[in-house]
């Protein structure tokens, strides 16, 4: 049931994110980006669990669609920064809207106890997954 469910929530995000230009998957790049600001890539890897060549690729899509740049780091010239351009801005508040256009999609039908239980049972269900996520756990 849960991969099912995420399927579909997988499915509709990748609808709504056509919208901006985005692929279901690059959002969670320019979230962290827009949230933290300019990052090594390896970090970027990192935080997103991600394999390096899978956020290698993601980047320069980004990159090319104009969404974020790549510059040398100032400090250790083996490493690339990441950040998000000014023309990255522009849709950020849209694909936070989108995130809460799907949740509401999710949830529009629920009461407010159905809507806490749900919480709860989905918080314990990361916390089971978590614990069982290698450190550094790659996608």
């Amino acid at each position: 049931m849960v991969v099912r469910v995420a399927r579909l929530h997988r499915v509709l995000a990748g609808q709504l994110l056509r919208e901006v230009g985005l692929h279901v998957g690059q959002e969670l790049v320019m979230l962290e980006l827009w949230e933290r600001g300019r990052l090594r890539q390896v970090d970027l890897a990192e935080v997103l669990g991600a394999e390096a060549a899978t956020v290698t690729r993601t980047v320069r899509r980004l990159e090319q669609a104009g969404f974020v740049r790549r510059v040398p780091s100032p400090t250790d010239r083996r490493s690339v920064l990441v950040e998000a351009t000014v023309a990255s801005l522009g849709v950020r508040r849209r694909v936070e809207e989108l995130w809460d256009e799907l949740e509401s999609w999710l949830t529009e039908d629920l009461g407010e106890d159905e809507k806490a239980e749900s919480v709860r049972v989905l918080e314990r269900l990361e916390e089971r997954l978590l614990r069982r996520v290698e450190p550094g756990g790659r996608d």
